[in-house]
């Protein structure tokens, strides 16, 4: 088995962080459901504006937010751009949805990597 990336959000803004709080990432609940992931799978995000990389699970949120919650609070700010990923473990690679996120936290384009 390979490990292959299955879902991602490429570009979005945190809106809040809020260390006080019981941990994961809050991401528009319609952008997880274009996206496929589901409340409380595993992520993997990637801070563009700083760099760091953590693990944590994506929770729902409300329109046009992404709070980074708990720990994830010390890894960015208001303002950053970010990315989630999530990953299946498979034989082969069969494609992954990939939504490209623009301002206010809309998709501004929908793509598939493909084998």
């Amino acid at each position: 088995m390979k490990k292959y990336v299955s879902a991602k959000i490429h570009g979005l803004t945190v809106t809040r962080a809020a260390l006080e709080y019981h941990g994961s990432v809050g991401v528009d609940a319609d952008l997880l459901q274009s996206a496929g992931i589901e409340p409380y799978e595993g992520v993997l995000v990637v801070n563009l504006t700083t760099g760091a990389r953590w693990e944590t699970y994506a929770i729902p949120a409300g329109p046009g937010e992404f709070h980074l919650n708990g720990g994830s609070a010390r890894l960015g700010s208001v303002g950053d751009r970010c990315l989630l990923m999530t990953f299946v473990y498979k034989e082969t690679f069969d494609g992954a949805r990939v939504l490209m996120i623009g301002p206010g936290n809309a998709i501004s384009e929908v793509l598939m990597y493909e084998h």
